[in-house]
């Protein structure tokens, strides 16, 4: 699918940021190599076997064990759970994250036609936020709005939409939500709005 397919009455796009806009992978690979070198650098623990385990826990089993699994491995101190909760939260990173390419395009398209663009995420505001900063965005930031639900109630419930709507001054069957998981697609429901799953573009 394409832009071009998408109903021309929609005027409004709304986004998740994490593996919709661009791969939430690329920016946990980058905390992780950085926490494993803090390990290291402390806690004199191999940083090669450290991010190994970090990537591979995110893989099998998702992000939210990973520190468990590097506290049973390595004997970590509950501390370093903060440590890596701020890390998160506040990192500098690397490299910059890319948007997927068939989403910028998209974007670009949607930008040009002079319609507006939100990204509406779930998860800590502040981490969020950072993700934002550190995203190439080719000139695009200045178009995007951005909500984060955490500040009101997470998706899948509707509030943030609502907000969003009021806001605006935005018409139901003119928004589009382009979503990756249950949660979006319950909250665009909860709304009564059209979604289309990321797959779609990618």
């Amino acid at each position: 699918m394409k832009y071009s397919d998408i109903d021309k009455r929609k005027t409004a796009f709304i986004f998740e940021l994490d593996n919709v806009l661009y791969p939430e992978k690329d920016y946990l690979f980058q905390v992780y190599y950085l926490f494993a070198s803090l390990l290291e650098y402390t806690e004199l623990i191999d940083a090669k076997m450290a991010t190994e385990l970090m990537v591979s826990t995110y893989n099998n089993e998702g992000k939210d064990v990973v520190f468990d699994r590097l506290k049973e491995k390595f004997n970590l101190s509950e501390r370093f759970r903060y440590s890596l909760s701020h890390l998160l939260n506040t990192v500098k990173l690397p490299l910059k994250l890319l948007v997927y390419e068939n989403m910028l395009k998209m974007l670009q398209e949607v930008v040009v036609d002079r319609k507006k663009v939100f990204i509406v995420t779930n998860g800590n505001p502040e981490q969020q936020l950072n993700k934002i900063k550190q995203t190439e965005w080719h000139g695009l930031e200045k178009y995007l709005t951005c909500y984060f639900a955490d500040e009101s109630v997470p998706k899948p419930e509707p509030d943030v939409i609502h907000l969003l709507i009021k806001e605006h001054n935005l018409q139901r069957r003119n928004i589009v939500m382009i979503e990756n998981s249950e949660t979006d697609r319950l909250c665009a429901l909860a709304c009564g709005i059209d979604f289309i799953n990321i797959k779609e573009f990618l």
